[in-house]
């Protein structure tokens, strides 16, 4: 059973401390020494020798117990209370981490934008810049082809004025020379 000390004995038995003490010291009570050199008794012990009151006991005993369990309840109140505290900062820690991370990743994400709209009108100059240059390209063809055609229309005219100088000069050769043969027939006639 439990173990009390001498005031605490002199409670349960409604006797004095004085009284307990000297039961102890006269060997009529027998008791252990704990770790201080205290003397303790056991319950069984005091009911022995000098029994135990049954009303005051049981209410005294009731109401340290009651007082023990409202100081069990206090203290677990307050475990609970300290662990919420640091489950709560643990929380707020993690929140503000959180919403660190959060802002990190916005200001990226602004950064990205900037740079999609960069390349975006980068690339939608560079487009324009091919559309131009398509078309001037397509230009230069053109004025290359009319340059070719003007050309060829050239070098067929010349080869037809060359070819009608050539029949005409034919023409004249054929007639000269025949004129010149017809004339020395004549000529050979009138001898002749």
């Amino acid at each position: 059973m439990a173990k009390v000390g001498a005031q605490r004995a002199a409670e349960l038995t409604g006797k004095s401390k004085s009284t307990i003490q000297r039961s102890m010291n006269n060997g009529k009570l027998s008791y252990e020494l704990d770790s201080n050199n205290r003397r303790l008794i056991d319950v069984s012990e005091l009911e022995r020798v000098f029994g135990l009151e049954p009303q005051g006991n049981t209410k005294s005993m009731e109401a340290t117990q009651h007082s023990i369990e409202a100081e069990l309840k206090k203290a677990a109140d307050m475990l609970e209370m300290e662990r919420m505290k640091m489950k709560v900062k643990a929380l707020e820690d993690q929140l503000d981490t959180a919403e660190t991370t959060i802002e990190d990743l916005k200001g990226q994400r602004d950064q990205w934008q900037k740079q999609a709209q960069q390349v975006l009108i980068t690339s939608q100059y560079s487009q324009k810049q091919a559309e131009e240059l398509k078309a001037e390209l397509k230009e230069r063809e053109e004025k290359a082809r009319k340059r070719r055609e003007e050309m060829l229309q050239e070098r067929m005219k010349r080869l037809q004025g060359q070819n009608q100088n050539q029949k005409q000069q034919e023409e004249q050769a054929s007639s000269a020379f025949d004129f010149g043969g017809l004339w020395k027939k004549l000529k050979g006639d009138k001898a002749a």
